[in-house]
């Protein structure tokens, strides 16, 4: 699919010159969007070629929707050809990790936060222990969601992570339940964090822009588009799947 032309407006924070980021948000097991959304920042890279380009993926790419399965194995292919990736955590893969490893207090909430389509993508018995899911699970998925995923990235003016910030509490003191799951506290402040937080995690209806951050959770697998910004120079762009 070829990608639109897209209409940049004037960005909250700077890239350095020859920088471009491509900041997909919450996927939810929505892998043939994400394949579109991969295939249109492709062919906007062939258009308009950048010396240093980076696509990210703000984190929850499990549950909800119909194939997490297919989503993991979409990252970890080589998703844009020649672009390096980099994929943060979610509150979801945390809870996926709290699963396969025993956690049986979380297997309830898991499963009723959207688990069981996850199990389903896999084939897997929502019924069984959760040790016959660890083993069911392909050891590649597996090592993907233990040791694949990264829990924030800086890059220019912008800081990437899942969820968003604790107001007036340095990056190294952040707790990893507010990186993962803060909303209300987060949502509301106008602080100047030092820089724009780009993140997913609360759905809306469409991309929000404000000075200190950049929401790019627009309820994909509840139909709503998938979202990519476009982060290039002082500019904001979006492409939609």
């Amino acid at each position: 699919m070829a990608a639109p032309s897209i209409r940049f407006t004037e960005a909250p924070a700077t890239l350095p010159r020859g920088r471009r980021v491509y900041a997909v948000g919450d996927v939810h097991g929505c892998a043939k969007r994400l394949a579109r959304l991969h295939a249109m920042i492709a062919e906007d890279l062939a258009r308009r070629p950048v010396a240093a380009p980076l696509l990210l993926h703000i984190g929850d790419y499990v549950d909800k929707g119909e194939d997490s399965a297919g989503v993991i194995r979409l990252l970890l292919r080589d998703p844009v050809p020649g672009v390096r990736t980099i994929n943060l955590i979610g509150n979801h893969e945390r809870m996926v990790r709290q699963v396969l490893e025993g956690d049986h207090g979380a297997r309830a909430d898991w499963l009723w936060c959207g688990g069981r389509e996850t199990l389903a993508s896999y084939g897997l018995d929502p019924d069984a222990p959760s040790e016959a899911w660890a083993t069911a699970l392909p050891p590649e998925h597996r090592a993907f969601l233990d040791r694949g995923l990264t829990l924030h990235h800086r890059e220019g003016g912008y800081l990437f992570v899942h969820a968003g910030l604790r107001p007036g509490v340095p990056l190294e003191a952040q707790s990893e339940d507010d990186l993962l799951g803060i909303r209300h506290d987060f949502l509301q402040s106008e602080a100047d964090h030092g820089v724009v937080v780009v993140h997913g995690h609360t759905a809306r209806f469409a991309p929000e822009v404000r000075d200190n951050r950049i929401n790019l959770d627009t309820a994909a697998w509840s139909g709503g588009p998938l979202t990519c910004a476009v982060l290039e120079g002082d500019r904001l762009g979006f492409l939609f799947a």
